[in-house]
């Protein structure tokens, strides 16, 4: 995988979390604290950078997510 953030980013878009937090653990070498943090750092980033790509509200995101 060239650029992980391009499959990251298409993750957090399509509200799959889990996916997104997989490649950041072994892209990156984080925990799964670290993988969560810099998850939402992206997240934060992505909102602000391309709000018509999210297909739900800032507070339906992740709503009834179960791992």
């Amino acid at each position: 995988m060239e650029d992980p953030w391009e499959a990251i980013d298409d993750h957090i878009l399509a509200e799959r979390i889990l996916p997104a937090l997989v490649i950041m653990r072994e892209q990156f070498g984080d925990t799964i604290h670290e993988a969560i943090d810099r998850f939402a750092e992206r997240y934060a980033r992505l909102r602000e950078a391309r709000p018509a790509d999210f297909v739900k509200h800032r507070k339906q995101y992740g709503r009834d997510f179960y791992s």
